[in-house]
């Protein structure tokens, strides 16, 4: 009995799962990708003959498949080189060949050109100039390939090439953060990826100096040492990224939240058991991959260094620093191959001086390299010099680069030795949905937020910020606490605290002053207090001002941990930062303040200077002298504590002559603290007005940031809501209209509640879920409660909430509503007969916990 033979498809997914069987069973990264390079090629070889092209034209694999690499996924990239125009019978057969390729399952990137056509194409795109460098024969004309390969050695221009591919790479660093630490990485693009190498590779090979690392390491350009360590590191990245062809089944290069997990299986990463140690398995991978990212971003740079100065050669008299370091065209270079050596110190002092010198843009090939050979000596001995410890503090005090100072040495393995503590948190994961970064890459760029408001030309982005740190004495003790505000993450249990003792022994042992030393750990116990009470807690209450006054206890602490909160706030995540949080902090910078100078706070103090303030701005837009009255005696001390002045000047205005209004009153105004929207709803009062007006934001895909809910003496519900949108910034004016009409009409519709809405959770909320939590407790006075939720965020969760409420009668007061990335964290001040009794309070928990964990 005869078998048919298998198609062309299939024996080419044959041999590609067997390939792939193969790598899983012994997992060597070449062998895996030169074998499926292989099979493409006999596949494409027999697709050339059985469409007939004719003999004279050439099929060339270019790029990545061109150096006889291929990944499970990736593309297959082919140059179909004729030897002149084709007539139409080619064409037809150029077509059917493509059109083959692409039944066998390849995902394939083609173009047909003559010599001359790939000439001209080449001079004017890098991307095709670099692909054409790896150029290699599959199949056909064996003269033609030559042809292209010497007309194009004979054009290219290896310094313009490098200029290109150095300009092009930094383009596509910033593109991707411009950091190897994203949560997030590609392996393949992103900095200290796969293409870091193959850059290096090209340039070389662009130049003649080579085409692998052995031959880079013959011409002298990198040590025996560094070819070792890049293969290495070369190897990882490659595993790294056919792992993630397998797990996803496609062209993936991108680490992201959702393959981490099997990804770190697959490479038998497992979770710590150690009691000090609560790292997950991902954590390990990733902390694996961005090890090997730090050793090619570090080489990628040295290596380019030395082909510069290869392709570029300049003779620069070395100017003499001192005895250990001179300077070479704005470089700092080592003044022997021994220096790091013979004086360890100057393994730190090289960081000064670049600190302190706006002069030297860098440092030398040559120093790098030596530098990072000599981080080993980095010791216990080294860390309790004096010497040192004087030369570490004066990297922070150097007024003008301390925090790219800072930089470099996490980038050349020197802080992390130097501060063993830092080093266990270098590349670590933080997996709390707001955090952008690794907690090494958070505190740098924390510390350089901080830095950055000590700068003349920045001082726009935050005047308040650069005011308030131009008169700080020593604003380099912020730094300090900023490097261990968060060094204790991932070691269990509170990292403030356990930082807080971290940065006292550093203090003692670098010799800071006792009051230096005390503001430090302050700030690190408690870098995160002044942003929960802004944005948890009730603000307009004079108790929680004066709580919050005798904790910092001086000026120079509430301005310390100011600053601080915003660097931190700003250095988590670029989207979690918004006006609405830089208002909440500054009111509590600005209350607590005056309490500090002497001022004592009162309710009655308070609501009189409301109400004079809102008074003094009426009588701008000549409102008579006693309109506000009819309004305002609706109006409790409650309202004019929660508003500002000028948002009770701007509501008398839009409701003195209507108080009594049968028809629904709903207006909008950008908000005053330049940011989204301010939502103003005055109605009778009902059951579910809440829940309809996030029901309508909800439709509309509004987030709610801020609500004060009101109700006046007289039955009628004064709700002020702070809302934004992406869009907003674009068209406000026709979406303030749009919402005052809209929203109007669906008050006065009184349509049947819709039930809520199950949002999708993102991806990354899939990846790392939380776990909701549900808090209930009264407040100061113990007539209300205060409610507090975190949860994973969706779209509708709030609607769900609200609905909630309404079914067990619960009235809303305010509610603050905090979004950090993927994570909410929401307060609400709720009160209600239900809540008086405890089994209610745990019904209530329960019903909650059920919508937060859909």
């Amino acid at each position: 009995m005869s078998t048919s033979k298998p198609s062309l498809k299939q024996q080419l997914s044959k041999q590609r799962q067997e390939a792939i069987t193969a790598y899983q069973n012994d997992p060597k990264p070449e062998r895996l990708l030169k074998a499926l390079a292989r099979h493409v090629d006999a596949a494409l070889m027999q697709a050339w003959r059985d469409t007939g092209i004719p003999a004279g034209n050439t099929l060339i694999a270019v790029g990545g498949y061109g150096r006889g690499e291929l990944f499970p996924y990736s593309d297959v990239d082919v140059l179909i080189l004729l030897q002149r125009s084709p007539d139409e019978a080619l064409q037809k057969k150029l077509e059917s060949f493509i059109q083959t390729i692409w039944n066998l399952g390849l995902q394939i990137g083609h173009s047909v050109r003559t010599i001359e056509e790939c000439l001209h194409a080449s001079a004017n795109d890098i991307t095709i100039q670099t692909s054409l460098l790896e150029a290699r024969l599959v199949t056909g004309s064996r003269d033609l390939f030559r042809q292209l390969v010497k007309r194009y050695d004979i054009a290219m221009n290896a310094r313009d090439f490098f200029l290109a591919k150095t300009l092009e790479t930094r383009q596509r660093h910033q593109k991707l953060g411009d950091t190897p630490f994203s949560l997030e990485p590609n392996c393949k693009e992103s900095p200290g990826g796969l293409r870091d190498l193959q850059v290096i590779l090209w340039v070389a090979k662009a130049a003649g100096f080579g085409n692998s690392w052995e031959e880079l390491a013959r011409r002298e350009l990198i040590t025996r040492t560094e070819a070792g360590q890049l293969r290495k590191t070369e190897r990882t990245l490659k595993n790294i990224r056919i792992r993630l062809h397998i797990q996803t089944q496609r062209a993936e290069d991108r680490i992201l939240f959702d393959v981490q997990i099997p990804l770190a299986e697959a490479f038998h990463f497992k979770k710590a058991k150690k009691p000090l140690d609560a790292r997950d398995a991902s954590e390990y991978l990733m902390q694996h991959y961005y090890l090997a990212a730090r050793i090619v971003r570090q080489l990628n740079i040295i290596l380019l260094q030395n082909l510069e100065a290869r392709l570029f050669p300049q003779t620069h008299e070395p100017e003499s620093i001192n005895e250990r370091f001179n300077k070479v065209s704005d470089f700092i270079d080592i003044a022997t191959e021994d220096t790091f050596t013979k004086h360890p110190s100057s393994l730190l002092e090289v960081f000064l001086l670049l600190a302190e010198r706006s002069d030297l843009k860098n440092m030398t090939a040559r120093t790098l390299r030596a530098l990072w050979h000599a981080r080993v000596h980095i010791n216990k001995k080294f860390n309790q010099d004096p010497e040192n410890h004087s030369l570490f503090l004066r990297i922070l005090q150097a007024p003008r680069f301390s925090a790219r100072a800072l930089q470099h040495m996490n980038e050349l393995g020197i802080l992390g030795r130097y501060l063993p503590n830092f080093g266990k948190i270098i590349g670590q994961m933080q997996h709390d949905l707001f955090h952008q970064y690794t907690v090494d890459q958070h505190i740098l760029i924390v510390i350089g937020n901080l830095h950055r408001f000590t700068l003349t030309e920045y001082a726009h982005e935050y005047p308040f910020c650069s005011q308030l740190i131009a008169n700080f004495s020593r604003p380099w003790l912020l730094y300090i606490a900023a490097l261990f505000h968060d060094i204790a993450k991932g070691r269990g249990g509170d990292h403030s605290l356990l930082g807080m003792a971290d940065a006292r022994q550093f203090c003692q042992s670098h010799g800071l002053s006792e009051e230096d030393t005390e503001l430090i750990v302050f700030l690190v116990e408690h870098h995160l207090t002044m942003s929960h009470i802004a944005q948890k807690r009730d603000l307009s209450d004079p108790a929680v001002i004066r709580e919050f006054t005798d904790l910092i206890k001086n000026e120079r602490r509430l301005t310390a941990l100011y600053l601080l909160t915003v660097a931190d706030i700003r250095g988590t995540n670029p989207q979690i930062w918004n006006a609405w949080k830089s208002k909440l902090l500054e009111d509590l910078y600005y209350m607590s303040l005056r309490v500090l100078g002497g001022e004592v706070l009162s309710v009655d103090h308070e609501l009189a200077q409301r109400q004079q303030e809102a008074l003094a701005t009426l009588r701008l837009y000549g409102l008579p002298e006693h309109a506000h009255e009819t309004l305002w005696k609706h109006l409790d001390v409650g309202y004019f504590l929660r508003h500002d002045a000028s948002d009770i000047a701007w509501q008398t205005r839009m409701l003195y002559y209507r108080t009594d209004t049968i028809e629904p009153v709903v207006k909008c105004r950008l908000s005053p603290i330049g940011e989204g929207l301010q939502v103003t709803v005055y109605t009778r009062d009902e059951p579910d007005l809440f829940l309809q007006i996030c029901g309508y934001f909800s439709r509309r895909n509004f987030s709610i940031l801020d609500a004060k809910i009101h109700t006046t003496n007289h039955g009628y519900a004064l709700d002020t809501f702070l809302v934004t949108e992406q869009t907003f910034s674009r068209n406000y004016r026709d979406i303030i209209n749009l919402v005052e009409h809209n929203l109007t009409e669906a008050l006065k519709a009184d349509a049947p509640l819709l039930e809520p809405s199950i949002g999708r959770l993102s991806r990354k909320s899939r990846s790392f879920p939380i776990t909701p939590g549900i808090d209930l407790r009264p407040d100061a006075s113990g007539d209300l409660f205060v409610l507090s939720l975190i949860a994973n965020d969706r779209n509708g969760l709030l609607y769900a909430i609200a609905e909630v409420l309404r079914r067990y009668h619960i009235n809303l007061h305010t509610a603050k509503i905090m979004t950090l990335g993927e994570r909410v964290e929401d307060v609400f001040l709720v009160g209600g007969d239900f809540l008086k009794n405890p089994k209610n309070q745990i019904q209530l928990e329960t019903d909650l916990l059920e919508v937060l964990r859909i």
